[in-house]
């Protein structure tokens, strides 16, 4: 199969064929329909997330179909993300994709993600300035917390996952996202 260079203005104008797509250094990414646990698990992260972050008009939380461009190759979408009102243009939220990576990224892991692609990811969003990313993986029931210059933080049942700087004052128990 002949791979094509695309960009994100590329990406953006392509007709929607019910596939989502994430664009990593100019190749396109399919991401396939969620199943049941991770759309559930997502909701659960919506529903806790979009509510404080609009109680306290800290900015925007987005859902899944959210692009965020890093690069004018490089867009990511998380499965849940926020960015605080700071960082949304004057203008107001653009019509496209937004431009740099959320303050928070939540990335639901599916079974059929690879680890190296899932490090990429990570890295990706460190590295161009997210201040936290949140997987969390269904199938162990535990969420990882990355932070720039921190080690990962692992959570279980019985822990909180905290909002720290990228969305103070925001808690959710880990039992909450699973059950």
């Amino acid at each position: 199969m002949l791979q094509t260079y695309v960009t994100a203005d590329e990406l953006y104008a392509m007709p929607d064929d019910g596939f989502r797509y994430e664009l990593v250094r100019g190749e396109l990414v399919k991401m396939p329909p969620a199943g049941a646990m991770h759309g559930s698990v997502e909701s659960r992260i919506d529903g806790s997330l979009g509510p404080y972050v609009r109680s306290l008009r800290l900015g925007e939380a987005f859902g899944s179909d959210t692009g965020f461009q890093l690069a004018p190759d490089h867009v990511l979408a998380p499965d849940a993300s926020f960015v605080s009102q700071s960082r949304i243009p004057a203008s107001g939220l653009p019509e496209r994709f937004f431009p740099g990576v959320p303050d928070l990224a939540v990335e639901v892991i599916s079974p059929s993600e690879r680890e190296r692609h899932i490090s990429e990811k990570i890295d990706d969003y460190l590295q161009y300035g997210c201040k936290m990313v949140v997987l969390i993986r269904p199938r162990t029931r535990r969420v990882e917390v990355h932070t720039p210059n921190r080690d990962v933080q692992i959570l279980e049942s019985g822990d909180v996952l905290d909002g720290g700087d990228a969305v103070p004052g925001w808690q959710l128990p880990v039992n909450d996202i699973f059950e």
